[in-house]
C-alpha cells in the first residue's frame, strides 16, 4: 500500500539579499543564532547533512541527502528523523527557493513527501512558521528567536 503524503508551504519576505538568506541556511554558525541548530554539509548534490542541536551534548535531529543546490537560488535536501534514517520510506523532501523581491527576498519553503497524520508532518507545520519568522527577525534585526531554550526571560 502506497503512503500517502502532503506538502507544506510556506512564503516570507525578507529585507535582505539572495546570498545572505542562502548563507543563513547553509552555515552552521548563522543557522545556531536563529535555529538552535547547525545544519552540517559541504552542501555539494549528494552529501550527506546533519541538523545537530547546539547544546552540550549536540545530538543529530535530523539528517539526509542534498539533492540539489543552486547557490543562492535554490537548495533541496531530504530529510528524516535521525532515529528513523534507515527507513527510506520516512524520508521526506524540503526545497527552499531564494528570490530577490522588490527590496529583498522572497523565500519559499516547501516540505513535501510527508507521510498524512504523521509526527513529523504535524512538527513541521508548526516547526517551519517558527524557525523561518526567526531567520526573518535574524537577518533583518540581528537577533532571532530563542529556539535553542538556553536563553531565559528575565
Amino acid at each position: 500500500m502506497t503512503k500517502q503524503t502532503t506538502r507544506f508551504v510556506y512564503v516570507t519576505y525578507i529585507a535582505s539579499t539572495p546570498e545572505k538568506v542562502f548563507a543563513a541556511i547553509t552555515r552552521p554558525e548563522m543557522a545556531r543564532q536563529y535555529w538552535g541548530h547547525e545544519n552540517i554539509s559541504d552542501w555539494t548534490v549528494g552529501a550527506d547533512w546533519q541538523h545537530v542541536r547546539d547544546n552540550d551534548a549536540r545530538p543529530v535531529e535530523i539528517v539526509g541527502k542534498v539533492l540539489e543546490v543552486s547557490a543562492p537560488h535554490r537548495l533541496v535536501i531530504s530529510w528524516a528523523g535521525a532515529s528513523q534514517a534507515d527507513n527510506p520510506d520516512s524520508y521526506s523532501r524540503v526545497t527552499f527557493e531564494v528570490e530577490p523581491h522588490e527590496n529583498g527576498v522572497r523565500l519559499t519553503v516547501s516540505h513535501d513527501e510527508l507521510e498524512v497524520g504523521s509526527t513529523m508532518a504535524a512538527g513541521v507545520t508548526k516547526g517551519w512558521p517558527w524557525v523561518l519568522s526567526s531567520l526573518k527577525s535574524y537577518l533583518e534585526t540581528g537577533t532571532g528567536f530563542d529556539l535553542s531554550g538556553r536563553k531565559k526571560a528575565a
